[in-house]
């Protein structure tokens, strides 16, 4: 099983023109072998346990039994006798070794001779030339976009990190992060996290991802680094430092995983939806199935702040453009809350819809607006000056039955007023144009997916018409909107002028061998049906 759950593009130039690679010294290594041993201990502490308490119902159930005549089996000891004959106890041990001590975790690490130059090995004869072919493999040029994807790959939690090259038709997987559990949001930061922050600039800009993932933590990985065995920090309960001593951490993690009361301090549960405050650099908010949203201060990597405006899980947020201290935060509960996080205890406006809340998304070129898309296919527009005194009696400027599935991703253009992109479960992606009468499909296509999951577009002017869709079958696709006829009609005013006849569409993706969970019912290619797209073009036409 192989499936995209969220993905996120970094704006041009904010990538290192060649990433760090991460290196383990000495001191590093010590602590993981530390730590790795009192795992083993801990381990071997709670299987003598169980063998105790086995032990010892055993012995109750034979003085149960022992009045009642029946034959009673053999005892433990004498199987136990019976199993010493083959001494499996030092089964693995090395018959030739004389030393009866256990071996240490990496314990010929050190003992490994080490050249600072392979030229000094001895062993190598074969003169070294590809260090500037890495170097070439590594670079990302400012005319890239770096694209995150966090992929779950054969039980495996990782977040794929892509660079697209727009001109040349190129996407290709430049890293990837390892992850504790199935990722579930991502969210871009150009805040420096985990470094000494009263020695920096504060025009400072850096590259770092936030994950929200199965767990209650929310992990922060720096993009620039390459094979980083640890985020750079974690908001929650495990932040305590993560690099410490190794018998503290275990005792932390052991003490993490028994706290499951809701707090003002972190989350308990798995954190649905992350949105950064792109005025106010040092805030990120985090909602979570606890029901609560979250405030940290990235500074410190502590909670600033926790809200407590919903009932039921706590799915989407987002920060106002405009009004840099408003949230707004969708829920199952079917209600959406627009609030000013200066003011945790006063009445906020609430706006009802009629299922459970996938997506909420402000309009960046009208503020004044959001948009809320349901578990049931609707796309809700609505005016933070109509704001109702119940959630009951609240009525959007206008409502849209866009599929009819769940409407799991959305996106509004940044960069082109009125384009609408829907993403639903029913695997198609459809596009839209919003007029004053009101919105309208321009075209709906499958883009072989699967269910999707994300749908956003490209940050930048140069790439705000690409649109990057991926889903249930693991693939990321980068489409081109601008190559597809209905909407060049669309938007016609807003494409550039091509030269000539755009004969096909532009999609660029990566050829992988990945499936579906489930049986794909999409278009199979070679249909009649136009590759899985039909658009709503002009009838005279």
């Amino acid at each position: 099983m192989s499936m995209i759950t969220a993905s996120l593009w970094v704006p041009r130039g904010a990538a290192a023109l060649i990433p760090t690679k991460y290196e383990v010294d000495e001191e590093e290594l010590t602590r993981i072998s530390k730590l790795a041993k009192l795992q083993l201990e801990d381990a071997n502490k709670d299987l003598q346990s169980a063998k105790i308490g086995h032990q010892n119902e055993y012995k109750t159930g034979v003085s149960d039994m022992e009045n009642g005549g029946v034959n009673l089996p053999r005892s433990q000891g004498d199987a136990d006798d019976d199993l010493k004959a083959y001494d499996l106890e030092n089964y693995d041990s090395d018959q030739n070794n004389g030393n009866s001590g256990s071996m240490p975790m990496f314990g010929n690490a050190r003992s490994l001779a080490y050249h600072e130059s392979n030229a000094d090995d001895p062993y190598i004869t074969m003169e070294e030339n590809d260090e500037d072919e890495d170097r070439d493999e590594l670079q990302i040029l400012a005319t890239d976009n770096m694209i995150v994807a966090a992929k779950v790959e054969d039980e495996v939690a990782h977040l794929e990190i892509y660079v697209y090259e727009d001109e040349a038709d190129n996407l290709y997987v430049h890293h990837d992060i390892m992850l504790p559990a199935i990722p579930l949001c991502v969210e871009w930061l150009d805040l420096p996290v985990g470094k000494n922050v009263n020695s920096l600039d504060p025009d400072t800009r850096g590259n770092y991802v936030a994950v929200g993932t199965f767990d209650p933590d929310i992990e922060i990985w720096d993009l620039d680094t390459i094979d980083s065995m640890y985020p750079n920090a974690i908001l929650g309960q495990g932040r305590e430092d993560t690099k410490g001593d190794a018998r503290q951490e275990l005792k932390k993690e052991k003490k993490r995983k028994k706290y499951k009361k809701v707090n003002d301090d972190f989350h308990i549960d798995a954190v649905l939806s992350l949105a950064a405050n792109r005025q106010h650099r040092n805030l990120l908010a985090s909602s979570s199935a606890d029901k609560t949203v979250k405030l940290w201060d990235l500074n410190s990597t502590k909670c600033a702040k926790s809200y407590y405006q919903h009932t039921d899980k706590v799915c989407s947020i987002a920060w106002n453009p405009r009004e840099s201290t408003v949230l707004l935060s969708g829920s199952y509960d079917r209600t959406v809350v627009a609030a000013d996080m200066r003011a945790p205890d006063a009445d906020v406006p609430r706006w009802g819809v009629e299922s459970d809340v996938e997506t909420v998304t402000w309009d960046p070129h009208d503020p004044n607006y959001f948009y809320v898309t349901t578990e049931n296919g609707v796309v809700h527009f609505n005016d933070t000056r109509n704001a109702s005194t119940t959630p009951e009696k609240s009525k959007a400027v206008w409502t849209l039955q866009a599929h009819d599935e769940s409407i799991s991703s959305f996106d509004v253009n940044h960069a082109i007023p009125g384009f609408l992109a829907t993403g639903s479960t029913d695997k198609t992606v459809k596009l839209w144009s919003v007029q004053p009468s009101g919105p309208s499909m321009v075209v709906s296509r499958n883009v072989e997916v699967g269910k999707v999951f994300t749908t956003r577009f490209g940050p930048d002017a140069e790439v705000a018409f690409r649109l990057a869709v991926a889903g249930s079958k693991g693939a990321m696709q980068i489409w081109d909107t601008s190559t597809n006829a209905a909407v060049r009609r669309a938007f016609v005013n807003r494409v550039a002028s091509a030269n000539g006849e755009i004969a096909n569409e532009r999609i660029v993706g990566i050829d992988e061998d990945s499936s579906d969970s489930e049986e794909e019912g999409g278009v199979e290619p070679g249909s009649t049906e136009a590759n899985g797209w039909e658009s709503m073009e002009d009838e005279s036409t």
